[in-house]
């Protein structure tokens, strides 16, 4: 017989999940539809800087992960310094 040892209701925290979606404005509008009609999903438009922000954030935490496992090299920060 196998027993489970469940933690009470209320110290689980169930998280939302937040997802940047990149479409097509032709095709945006359809899938916008859709994800409005789903009782569980909210919706929010940014602006392109936004999302661009986003984008090059992510781009970052990617680089950084790279650099923790050894397969990219990190730069020095005075020549990153002296690129601003």
């Amino acid at each position: 017989m196998t027993r489970l040892s469940l933690a009470p209701l209320n110290l689980i925290k169930l998280e939302n999940m937040k997802i940047l979606l990149d479409i097509k404005d032709d095709k945006a509008l359809h899938l916008l539809e859709v994800l409005k009609g789903l009782p569980y999903v909210k919706t929010k438009k940014l602006t392109d800087s936004k999302a661009q922000l986003m984008s090059e954030i992510s781009e970052a935490v990617e680089e950084m992960k790279q650099i923790r496992a050894g397969k990219k090299q990190a730069r020095d920060a005075e020549d990153f310094l002296n690129e601003l």
